[in-house]
């Protein structure tokens, strides 16, 4: 029996360093997924004008500001993204799940993106939640039920072998070293390695 994951009060850059190696668990009525998490990116609730948090609590980022250890599931170009809720309501921060390493249920990922390529099953956002089939009715879900939508303790990644670099795809607040990925892993979405450290 696996552990479920349930450390989520911390800062976000030291959740994004802490959910790398993790596994991220899917299950509906036509399956059950799993992927190792291996790319993430921290938004921080001061000083990110790329993350959500900063216009304030309205309709689409309120679960930004609710209870840690939460759901997050937005919509950019009819697609969705998963994040994990950091720190404490009202607070407004959260780690992007950017790229997974899929474990279990493959068939069932090829199957919902219509591709045998099993790099390209999990590597982004949108990918990874079209795989596993996360959509916004998971916006909110507590993490820790063990139910649905959860992470479950997997293999921690030693300091030495995470590396970091700008975001991907932020139009604001392109400057901060907020991606964070396992270094040498073929499954990460993004090629960029400048300033990576």
């Amino acid at each position: 029996m696996k552990t479920i994951f349930r450390s989520y009060e911390d800062e976000p850059v030291a959740m994004a360093r802490r959910l790398l190696g993790q596994d991220l668990c899917r299950r509906t009525r036509l399956g059950f997924c799993v992927g190792r998490i291996v790319e993430t990116e921290a938004y921080l609730s001061e000083g990110d004008s790329a993350c959500h948090s900063a216009v304030g609590p309205n309709r689409k980022n309120a679960s930004m500001f609710g209870p840690l250890g939460h759901a997050y599931v937005y919509t950019i170009h009819a697609r969705q993204c998963f994040n994990v809720v950091t720190q404490a309501a009202d607070v407004g921060s959260a780690v992007l799940i950017r790229a997974l390493e899929p474990v279990r249920g493959i068939e069932l990922m090829q199957q919902r993106r219509n591709t045998t390529l099993v790099r390209d099953l999990c590597r982004g956002p949108a990918r990874l939640c079209e795989s596993l089939g996360i959509g916004r009715e998971m916006d909110g879900w507590d993490l820790s039920l063990g139910q649905r939508l959860w992470i479950e303790v997997g293999h921690p990644v030693p300091a030495t072998e995470i590396r970091m670099t700008r975001r991907i795809g932020v139009t604001s607040a392109e400057s901060l070293l907020l991606r964070f990925f396992v270094n040498g892993n073929p499954f990460i979405s993004g090629t960029r390695r400048q300033n990576a450290s």
